[in-house]
């Protein structure tokens, strides 16, 4: 038996069929970044959400991966509260292919 192989295209929402492919991506990443952070800093959710504003049961739909409940807008203002600047870069694209939005972290936190 011979098995086909699909190449994926590089966002696992846009191959799973999901709607708004590239938002869930960009609200994944931010999500994973927010969750780097909190572990370093190794408070509680209870504390975290203080800082952050948001209930302990929240911290911990992010520290699940949720992303229901929040907005690309709400997770920057997450990150904004980490002491994490954002900036929104807006530019020509420079190939025929479509254009495209990605979250790029310049001093990517590992969990």
């Amino acid at each position: 038996m011979t098995e086909k192989i699909t190449r994926g295209s590089g966002n696992v929402f846009a191959d799973l069929g999901f709607d708004n492919p590239e938002e869930m991506e960009a609200k994944a990443k931010l999500v994973s970044q927010i969750n780097a952070i909190i572990k370093n800093r190794k408070l509680t959710q209870k504390q975290d959400g203080a800082i952050l504003g948001i209930t302990q049961s929240r911290v911990s739909d992010l520290a699940r991966g949720g992303l229901s409940g929040f907005s690309v807008d709400r997770l920057l203002r997450l990150l904004n509260k980490l002491d994490r600047e954002v900036e929104i870069v807006v530019k020509r694209k420079r190939s025929r292919r479509p254009a495209t939005t990605r979250v790029i972290f310049a001093d990517q936190i590992s969990i």
